[in-house]
């Protein structure tokens, strides 16, 4: 428990630390947080440094980011689907969905998050180079690890919507054309382990249903004669370290 607290402190400093990056090079070196200025009337105004607005916009725009350039968005949408599929309605709650969904996220880009660490934190840092060279070095893994899950049609697609024509290596693919492929694959992805899932669990219900019109207890509800079951089966084959699993795997991280 102790290496696992451990674990996401330190990727949660990194992703701070890195976000730090990106906004620092907008901001003058030496500037205060908040700037005091002396009015004609003897009083003072207060106004906000570019750092603060800065910093401001990044936060804003973080949720944006982790949907768009993680693997986030496919471990959300298929334990979403997983509870649909046991019927079990708000349980797990989407809070502890959310909080495995940013775990296992962590889990899987913690070579990315390393890369990022050792290329363009760590050097911006110790002053070895400036922000715009941290930026550049910063992209690299990410760009790197959504091209990897990014099918050629979808790439393809948005690179013809905007008028673009084939591209070279895959590291010359602009951000504006990867991020919507990379999120069109990650939906495509996504329904698909989620169509894997539900198959045994629509089974149980069709079973259990037909067992029902059978007997003539057409007013009971398949659902709650088919819960039991689902739950008992999910269990028995260890059901969540076999979706934890098949989702980490699903992603290739080079």
């Amino acid at each position: 428990m102790n290496k696992l607290f451990v674990y996401v402190i330190k990727n949660s400093v990194l992703i701070g630390g890195l976000l730090f990056v990106s906004f620092s090079a907008l901001a003058e070196p030496g500037l205060p947080a908040i700037i005091i200025k002396d009015t004609a009337g003897g009083g003072k105004s207060y106004s906000l440094s570019l750092q603060v607005l800065a910093f401001m916009t990044v936060l804003s725009v973080l949720p944006a980011l982790l949907l768009t350039m993680t693997s986030f968005t496919r471990i959300i949408i298929v334990l979403s689907i997983l509870r649909q599929a046991l019927g079990t309605a708000q349980t797990p709650s989407n809070q502890i969905l959310i909080g495995l969904s940013l775990f296992l996220s962590f889990f899987i880009m913690a070579p990315v998050f390393s890369d990022a660490y050792e290329n363009a934190y760590k050097p911006y840092i110790e002053e070895q180079i400036s922000a715009d060279v941290a930026i550049e070095r910063l992209k690299k893994p990410f760009h790197h690890f959504m091209v990897q899950q990014t099918r050629e049609t979808d790439l393809e697609l948005f690179a013809n919507l905007a008028g673009d024509d084939a591209y070279d290596t895959p590291e010359s693919v602009p951000f504006s054309v990867l991020m919507p492929s990379f999120l069109t694959s990650e939906l495509k992805t996504a329904f698909q382990i989620g169509f894997m899932l539900f198959i045994p669990f629509l089974i149980i219900d069709l079973v259990v249903a037909s067992v029902l019109m059978a007997m003539g207890m057409m007013m009971l509800s398949p659902l709650i004669i088919s819960l039991p079951f689902k739950l008992m089966l999910f269990v028995l084959v260890d059901g969540w370290a076999l979706v934890v699993g098949t989702l980490a795997a699903s992603f290739i991280v080079t």
